[in-house]
């Protein structure tokens, strides 16, 4: 299942745009092209994992409306073949700064107990030779 659907993108940008989108054979068949979008999805739903993958176990269990969001607005700008407008660009480089920020940390997710535990133990480990000098090795000095 990915993050966002094909209906989830109707609702949002509208069935027209998504046509004019996916519409792309030689002779046009009026209809979206459901494969396109699902591909395009597909590719997206990679791209947030990759972000995700240091902070949350994965697949999520769940899907945040932050995500779902972050997946539309994605999904939209790459199934545009030439340049998109303003709007949809403005969009899509504000999800990749907030999938930055969930990467680092600053944005949490809202879902409980899916955080990895921390691979660091937090201790300092060394490696060094045997000591030189010991209680051993120095009796009579003493």
């Amino acid at each position: 299942m990915t993050y966002a659907t094909l209906d989830h993108l109707k609702d949002r940008y509208t069935e027209r745009l998504l046509l004019d989108l996916t519409d792309r054979g030689d002779v046009p068949t009026g209809e979206i092209d459901a494969g396109v979008v699902e591909r395009q999805l597909i590719n997206t739903d990679a791209a947030i994992d990759g972000y995700l993958a240091g902070k949350y176990r994965l697949p999520l269990t769940e899907v945040p409306p932050i995500v779902r969001d972050l997946a539309e607005q994605i999904a939209i700008y790459k199934l545009h073949s030439y340049d998109p407008p303003a709007k949809i660009k403005d969009d899509y480089d504000a999800s990749m700064r907030q999938l930055r920020e969930i990467a680092n940390g600053t944005v949490r997710l809202p879902i409980a107990g899916v955080e990895p535990r921390d691979r660091n133990d937090g201790g300092v480990r060394t490696s060094d030779r045997d000591r030189p000098f010991s209680n051993e090795n120095l009796h009579g000095f003493i």
